[in-house]
This record gives structure tokens, C-alpha cells and sequence, in this order.
């Protein structure tokens, strides 16, 4: 396991308050929360915020990274279109620790329009405790790495 604890925050402006909550939550776990905003309530655009998180974490400067908006989709999709990210969205537990345990998820987003406050810090809870299995798990994700090339 890497001693990065660096995890980089990025959503659209419709999450600000729930990615402040959340990266409050991380940091009283020993996270080192890395928030690139929006910090105003102006409208934005998600793919840029998406991007921007998820070369932070394709670089090697955050180990992981968490992103929100409306749905978790749009956001989503613009951080999978960085090379070397694996990004998932997830409304429930048991999906955050699988994307982690099986697919070795490198970030996670959260729709904030679908879920709560309560139920978002569990997710990243789960998301934040699994590790990476392996094993035949490995593969496929090699597999999914060498779509990259």
C-alpha cells in the first residue's frame, strides 16, 4: 500500500457543500483531503472539474481521488477518459468496495442529487477500506488497462 495519503476532491458547483463535508470526514481519518474546488455556487462544468482530479491522480500526486455531481455520471465519464483511471459510480456500499477490491478504482464519484450525506460518508468509507484483491482480479483489469493502448 502506497504512503501517499493524498486524496484530491473536485465536483461541479451543484456538490460543493457535500465535498466539503466529505473531505471534513477524510481528513479526521488521516487523509490528506487535496480540494480543487469549485468554491462558488456559480454554474460550471463538470468534465473540466472531472479531468482535472483525475490527472492528479493519473500523475501519482494523489493516490485517490473523489468527485461529485448531480448524478455522478457526467463527472464520471470525463475522469475514465484520462489515461490509467478507474472510476466508478457507486449509490451503495457494496459497489464502492467491489470497484476496489476487483476492479482496482483509482476514484470514486458520487451523485449528490441521488444520495445523502449520511449515506455518501459510508461510501467513501468502503471505498477507502478495500484494497485491491488480485489474482484473477488482476487480470481483468490488465485487460481493462490495455483498452488504454
Amino acid at each position: 500500500m502506497s504512503d501517499n495519503k493524498r486524496i484530491v476532491l473536485s465536483s461541479d458547483h451543484a456538490a460543493i457543500d457535500l465535498r466539503q463535508t466529505i473531505a471534513t470526514h477524510i481528513a479526521a481519518q488521516g487523509w490528506e483531503p487535496v480540494d480543487i474546488g469549485p468554491v462558488t455556487p456559480e454554474s460550471t462544468h463538470y468534465p473540466k472539474h472531472g479531468e482535472a482530479a483525475a490527472r492528479l491522480v493519473a500523475s501519482g500526486d494523489c493516490r485517490l481521488g473523489i468527485i461529485l455531481c448531480g448524478t455522478g455520471q457526467g463527472i464520471m465519464m470525463a475522469a475514465n477518459k484520462v489515461k490509467g483511471i478507474r472510476c466508478g459510480v457507486c449509490s451503495d456500499t457494496f459497489s464502492a468496495r467491489m470497484i476496489r477490491q476487483h476492479n482496482d478504482a483509482n476514484m470514486l464519484s458520487l451523485g449528490v442529487r441521488v444520495i445523502g450525506e449520511g449515506l455518501a460518508l459510508d461510501i467513501v468509507d468502503a471505498f477507502l477500506a478495500a484494497q485491491f484483491e488480485g489474482g484473477r482480479h488482476a487480470t481483468r483489469v490488465d485487460m481493462i488497462v490495455a483498452l488504454e493502448a
